[in-house]
């Protein structure tokens, strides 16, 4: 059953930074302090959703068929989350 909630859970996190796509249609979120939280909001969430499926696939054995797509999906999130980050701060600092 645990297995299951976390491969739901993971599964769903898929999803979440696709919602960032209608967000950007608004011309108030093209501005500038409201377009760097967003995306600082967005990166964050997506490495924390790559962290969590790495660790629910290895600590907790949800090693379903789905898991490993969202293992391999969500750790590509993160990674991109985290050079968005780095992005930021090396924007943030030159």
């Amino acid at each position: 059953m645990k297995t299951k909630i976390l491969t739901t859970v993971s599964t769903i996190m898929l999803f979440v930074p696709w919602t960032v796509l209608p967000l950007r249609t608004f011309d108030w979120a093209l501005e500038s302090p409201v377009a760097e939280i967003m995306i600082a909001c967005y990166a964050a969430f997506m490495i924390f959703s790559g962290v969590f499926t790495i660790i629910s696939y290895i600590k907790a054995k949800a090693q379903s068929n789905l898991m490993k797509v969202c293992l391999v999906v969500n750790s590509l999130y993160a990674v991109g989350g985290i050079v968005f980050v780095g992005m930021m701060i090396n924007t943030h600092f030159m």
